[in-house]
């Protein structure tokens, strides 16, 4: 359970007909995709890897969900290396250093402070896009 409150999972489960022994269906068709991220933080968090991969971790979700599962990857990252793969802007914006490719070359690396300083930032324009 501890995993799961970190994961901001435990409300949604403890309100299931079964609690934490309810039957979600193959491959969690019965949950919501906001669900299902913060169903496999909660396994990332129990494995207590010492390097995360997230490929787009927040990019199919409303914004309610964006919101929770991007806490739930903050309290995951904590003390461990992370690489994000994201076009959200906002999953990276507290990255210590990001990469920024352009047709899958490294353009810019820096942090997010000093690439939105930078005149000409690729990095910079797509911040402006998202805004």
């Amino acid at each position: 359970m501890k995993a799961a409150r970190a994961a901001h999972a435990h409300r949604f489960i403890s309100r299931m007909p079964e609690g934490y022994q309810t039957h979600v269906g193959n491959r969690g068709v019965q949950l919501s995709g906001g669900q299902k991220q913060r169903v496999a933080i909660a396994r990332a968090i129990l494995r207590n890897p010492s390097i995360l991969l997230l490929d787009e971790a927040t990019s199919a979700l409303d914004s309610e969900s964006e919101k929770l599962v991007q806490e739930a990857l903050d309290n995951l990252m904590e003390g461990r290396s992370t690489i994000i793969v994201a076009h959200r802007l906002s999953t990276i914006r507290n990255s210590d250093s990001i990469a920024v490719l352009e047709q899958g070359k490294v353009v810019e690396i820096g942090s997010h402070e000093q690439l939105t300083k930078k005149p000409g930032s690729v990095y910079k324009q797509l911040v402006s896009l998202q805004q």
